[in-house]
């Protein structure tokens, strides 16, 4: 007998490419492109516009923090309503709601705008618990159970949008300035749409999960395996976040132009898309918790060169091996979340990435000021070890 987190519906299994082709998967993947891609601008254009908002370092991160923290701690709150609403409507609407909070922030000047940013990233929340429940889904559905594999798709589209989003907004922003990024946010009206057309159907499949989980109950994992686990993804996230946060304000004291250091921040997300996909596909051949605590172990040492060096080609190396060792760990930790918490799906999902991403944020809202004391090289020596931190707790985790 299986549990009710290993149970496979019926479903002729299938490939990474064409899962693609089953509309809601589609959808939700777009979707999360998308709204990732809205995300992935925010370091960018948060540097771009820190000379004339007066942001120092500490400021920043600060900002920074809010809107991580708006988008993060509210997801259980909407993972709970998508559990009892279902999916259709929170993960539309959601799209649909950042598009137009993202839009006034363009449009208004001082820190009204920021206020916007920040009410935008409730968006983002409403939709990645619904998202990644569907994603979850689909896969045991089509893909013979292997979950991990196509929760690592779903997200692998969330941060090819982040790979895209800092390298497009640079050349926007150096040319039309924050007006131009308008017209990202436009794009979105159509995906919110579509996604809720493509999941008007998918009450059937949600009645037939919520049978199974009634029928096989789980009793979730004991208190130490949850503390680990949930460190562990706070450490990632936090070596994460301060990568994404801090690569470009840092490229920019080093006198680097907005396209350079919005292009190198690109190149960091990219590696962690691609890391993610092949770390969710070593995952389930080979044990979660072994190949999260290899590439933690393996991802300490570009962030380690990174500390040192300054500015130097070898970054466009570097920082994209950084982004896909350390991104690689995140499906990982999210399926391994939402067999050991006995709750709903998309519940477990808001309450793993809420922390995580909280968590993370948290940890950069310290570093800020860490940066304005005694520079940049020791916050990234710091991250380089926040990552051996998480092996560690990797490695007291029993594997599969």
């Amino acid at each position: 007998m299986t549990t009710s987190s290993e149970t496979t519906f019926t479903g002729k299994p299938t490939t990474p490419l064409k899962i693609f082709r089953n509309g809601v998967f589609s959808s939700i993947a777009i979707g999360h492109f998308s709204v990732d891609l809205l995300n992935g601008t925010r370091p960018v254009s948060l540097t771009f516009l820190s000379t004339a908002l007066g942001l120092n370092n500490t400021a920043l991160a600060a900002i920074s923090t809010g809107y991580v923290w708006a988008a993060s701690a509210s997801q259980p709150l909407f993972g709970w309503l998508a559990d009892r609403l279902g999916t259709r409507w929170l993960a539309s609407l959601g799209i649909l709601w950042m598009s137009v909070f993202f839009s006034l922030a363009m449009l208004i000047s001082g820190p009204l705008s920021i206020a916007c940013l920040i009410l935008g990233s409730l968006g983002s929340a409403a939709f990645h618990p619904a998202g990644t429940m569907e994603s979850t889904l689909v896969g045991r559905e089509l893909y013979a159970g292997r979950e991990t594999t196509t929760a690592s798709i779903f997200f692998f589209s969330g941060q090819l949008g982040y790979f895209l989003g800092p390298i497009v907004s640079g050349p926007i922003l150096e040319r039309y300035g924050d007006i131009g990024l308008v017209a990202l946010a436009v794009l979105l009206l159509p995906v919110g749409l579509n996604t809720g057309w493509q999941l008007r159907d998918r009450q059937t499949a949600h009645l037939a999960h919520k049978k199974a989980e009634a029928d096989h109950p789980r009793v979730g994992a004991g208190w130490q395996t949850l503390t680990l686990l949930a460190l562990a993804g706070a450490l990632q996230a936090w070596a994460q976040q301060n990568m994404i946060t801090f690569v470009p304000k840092y490229l920019h004291d080093l006198g680097q132009s907005p396209i350079t250091y919005g292009l190198i921040a690109g190149l960091f997300m990219g590696g962690s898309a691609f890391g993610n996909v092949l770390g969710g596909s070593l995952a389930d051949r080979f044990g979660k918790q072994r190949v999260a605590l290899t590439v933690l172990i393996l991802a300490s040492i570009p962030l380690f060169f990174i500390s040192q060096i300054g500015w130097s080609p070898w970054l466009y190396i570097l920082v994209p091996l950084a982004g896909a060792l350390t991104g690689s760990v995140h499906s990982i930790v999210v399926v391994l979340a939402q067999r050991a918490l006995p709750m709903g799906m998309a519940t477990a999902s808001g309450l793993t990435l809420g922390f995580i991403f909280s968590a993370g944020a948290l940890g950069t809202l310290l570093c800020g000021p860490l940066a304005d004391r005694v520079g940049w090289p020791p916050v990234f020596l710091l991250t380089s070890g926040l990552t051996l931190g998480a092996a560690l707790l990797m490695l007291a985790l029993r594997d599969e």
